[in-house]
């Protein structure tokens, strides 16, 4: 055993012994996670980490799973999986002092990314931020932000020198989702359900406090969220035989045996030999992964994932039969979580998006083609033109 192995190993003893994870409130566990150093154990010290090996995180969800500790993940999965990174990579020490809340859940936060002319090509954004004096005024729509409703803060690029091209002309900046000018409206999904908003901004004043990174330094700081996103979305590494799979091979294992053909057998033993070839997949892009903003070969895993899991879910309605068409309830709620569903036709319907939602899985292929194999890219007319003399729809 290693002595970073053997920190970490004593630092989960010691909060084990401290703290009743499983009884205490959420918010008390989680932040006594993090002051151990054991909510990224990558990131620095003092900021929820140790400075060591990511791959020592493994060891230490689990152990808390196995104590019965709450997840940072499943209530603010944009903040956890996305956005913390992104402030420990470019954020003041004074925002990075958001990180503790957002670990414990009591600040969620959100993603302002995508615009409704702006989705695939995120650097052809048209939110503008004008500076006025320490502060800036913000204008604009975004679109597809999950979990919008319950945030206190999002994470916003937005265009401030629409004379440069659209690549150098960002700048992102943490937004408080309480401030005026700020109006949240559901977009009801396939599911009934609202997990994604679109957000208006009119005239939402931001003080230049609350930038992140440089002015004009926003593409590189998307990117940095885009990366961890791609990741966070398609790079798990569940225990074999869990996560989606389990949906179909719980659905499998219920069917009276003369409806397990050998057909329908042969369709689960090849989502299940596809699940496997993914997880060890992404076992080994998380042990090469260096700390700081992983690379292009995120967008393997959440190339894969999202045609993998749109087929498990597929697969388990199929073996469903005509129970499958049947649906509870296509009522209208706002979630408190994302991702999340409760019997295999909802998990159907969900899993539609997949294949849209953080980066197409076009363009990962293109990123797979360009930035990985070293293909030819895509022909850019408008890589170096101003983004105000860029044609627009």
């Amino acid at each position: 055993m290693g002595d970073d192995e053997q920190q970490v190993l004593e630092r989960l003893d010691a909060l084990l012994a401290e703290v009743d994870v499983a009884s205490v409130p959420p918010a008390e566990a989680l932040g006594a996670q993090f002051d151990a150093g054991l909510a990224w154990v990558h990131f620095p010290e003092g900021l929820g980490g140790l400075g060591l090996a990511p791959g020592l995180q493994r060891m230490v969800d689990a152990r808390l799973q196995a104590a019965g500790a709450p997840s940072a993940l499943a209530g603010n999965p944009i903040g956890h999986g996305m956005v913390a990174p992104t402030l420990v990579a470019h954020a003041t020490d004074e925002l990075r002092q958001r990180l503790r809340p957002l670990f414990t859940g009591e600040e969620v936060w959100c993603q302002l990314f995508s615009e409704p002319g702006a989705g695939s090509d995120v650097a052809s954004l048209s939110t503008l931020a004008r500076r006025d004096g320490d502060e800036w005024v913000v204008d604009g729509q975004k679109v597809w932000t999950t979990l919008a409703h319950l945030s206190r803060y999002g994470l916003l690029v937005a265009r401030t020198d629409p004379d440069q091209p659209k690549h150098r002309g960002m700048t992102a900046f943490m937004v408080d989702m309480q401030a005026d000018g700020v109006e949240v409206r559901p977009l009801r999904q396939i599911t009934g359900e609202a997990e994604f908003n679109e957000v208006f901004l009119t005239g939402v004043r931001i003080p230049d406090a609350h930038r992140i990174g440089p002015e004009g330094d926003g593409w590189r700081v998307a990117i940095t969220t885009l990366m961890n996103e791609r990741v966070s979305i398609g790079g798990g590494v569940p225990p074999r035989g869990s996560g989606m799979i389990r949906e179909a091979l719980d659905v499998w294992e219920r069917l009276p045996a003369e409806a397990r053909t050998a057909e329908r057998r042969d369709r689960v033993v090849r989502c299940w030999i596809d699940a496997e070839v993914l997880r060890l997949t992404n076992l080994r892009g998380a042990a090469a992964r260096a700390v700081g903003t992983p690379g292009p070969e995120g967008s393997v895993g959440k190339a894969l994932s999202a045609d993998l899991n749109k087929a498990v879910t597929e697969l388990a309605v199929d073996l469903l039969g005509a129970e499958g068409m049947l649906y509870s309830s296509y009522e209208m709620t706002r979630p408190h979580t994302a991702l999340r569903w409760d019997c295999p036709q909802k998990g159907f319907l969900r899993m539609r998006a997949q294949s849209i939602e953080g980066g197409t899985s076009e363009v990962m292929r293109n990123i797979l083609g360009e930035r990985v194999l070293g293909l030819p890219g895509d022909v850019r007319v408008d890589k170096d033109l101003p983004w105000r003399d860029v044609p627009r729809s």
